[in-house]
Parts: structure tokens; sequence; C-alpha cells
């Protein structure tokens, strides 16, 4: 890692939302975003602003409004995500693009229904897009503790390469423990070329009930 800081990026406005009976106004997100700010919040992603006009606006005003968090905007990777979540961001003072990807050979298959060639290409070719309009461009391999572990070193690789500066394993299924997950981690400060020169991030879900102690242990 780039240094030793622990940041917190808060999902309450992206992932939070999508919890059973959650929905926000407009005017919600904002009052939110702000507390996370007076919270002193290291990044806050602020939504996920292709996914609906209402998403992009809420993204869009908070992008302008709250300073000193850095405000990103989640996009899956395909070329209008990428571009919608730029539109969104690009008035914050500290703009991110989170580019998010299946890595898991289930997910490819029955997802995606692309090869991992064609997978790893889909990582790159959108990381370079993000990063030709954001100077900080986020990666995460979805399903990344249910992913092959060379393919996984492979995909991070590459888009560190392409310009990720920030490389964010997901637990995206809840499936890890402590001790797996935290040897995956020092796996790949080991083997994948680049990392120390990025921000290593962790999202942990918490279907087992051990998103806590899976961050922890990272």
């Amino acid at each position: 890692m780039a240094d030793d800081r622990i940041l917190f990026l808060d999902t309450t406005l992206r992932d939070g939302e999508q919890s059973a009976g959650i929905g926000m106004t407009g005017d919600e997100k904002m009052e939110i975003a702000r507390q996370l700010q007076k919270m002193h919040v290291d990044i806050i992603e602020a939504g996920f602003a292709a996914s609906s006009p209402g998403d992009f606006e809420a993204v869009s005003n908070i992008a302008r409004e709250v300073k000193g968090p850095i405000i990103a905007s989640l996009a899956r990777a395909v070329a209008n995500d990428v571009d919608q979540a730029w539109e969104a961001v690009k008035h914050a003072e500290r703009p991110r693009i989170h580019v998010f990807l299946s890595s898991s050979e289930i997910h490819q298959m029955h997802q995606l229904r692309k090869n991992r060639e064609e997978v790893m290409e889909m990582a790159v070719t959108m990381v370079e897009r993000a990063k030709k309009l954001c100077a900080d461009v986020e990666f995460s391999p979805m399903d990344a503790t249910r992913t092959n572990r060379e393919y996984l070193y492979q995909m991070l690789e590459e888009v560190i390469r392409a310009g990720a500066t920030t490389v964010n394993i997901a637990d995206t299924v809840g499936y890890a423990i402590p001790s797996d997950f935290a040897e995956l981690l020092r796996d790949i400060q080991a083997k994948v070329a680049g990392i120390d020169g990025v921000t290593l991030s962790v999202h942990c879900h918490n279907d087992l009930g051990l998103a806590v102690a899976n961050s922890l242990a990272a």
C-alpha cells in the first residue's frame, strides 16, 4: 500500500440504499452526505449515477455541494456507466469513478455470459476509459473471494497498469471467514505487481455476520 493510513469509505448512499425497505429522497441523501462530511469520512460513495435519473441528480448535487471527502459514483464496466459516473462527479472537489466487474467463474458464466479473456479486456478497457476522465479510479473485482487466485492477481495487475489508484477486494456474497480473508489480502500484497503503489481496499458483506471481523482481519 502507498502508506499505512486506514481510510473509511461510506457506502450508505449506494449499497445501504439497496437494503430491503430502504428508500431515500434527494434531500435525505444530501443530509446524510453532510453528516458524513462532519464525521470526516474519507470517501463518500454517493450513489450509482447510471442506475436512474434520480440517482444521477443526487450524486451530482452531492458532488457540487459537499467539500472535503472524495465523492465517488459506482459504475459497471460499460462505457455509458463510466461516462455517467464522470458527468455526475466531475464538479466534486475530489471526484472518483468506481468501476466494478465480476471476476468469479460462476458470475462470468451465469451473469456476464463471457469468458475470462473477454472479462479481463472489459476490466482494462473501462479502467482506461475512466482514467482518461478522472485521475482517481477505483476498481472492484466483484465476488473476489470466490475467484481463482491466479486470475484475480492477474486482473489486479492489469487494472493497476491501466490506471486504477484503488483496488477493492469485494466479498460480494459474504462467503469469507476472517482467517481466509486475511490470507487472501496477504497474498495479494505479496504477489500482485504494482500493489504497493495503490490503495488496497476491502468491501465485506454480512451474510454470515462476519463483515466487521473480515474487515478487521484484512
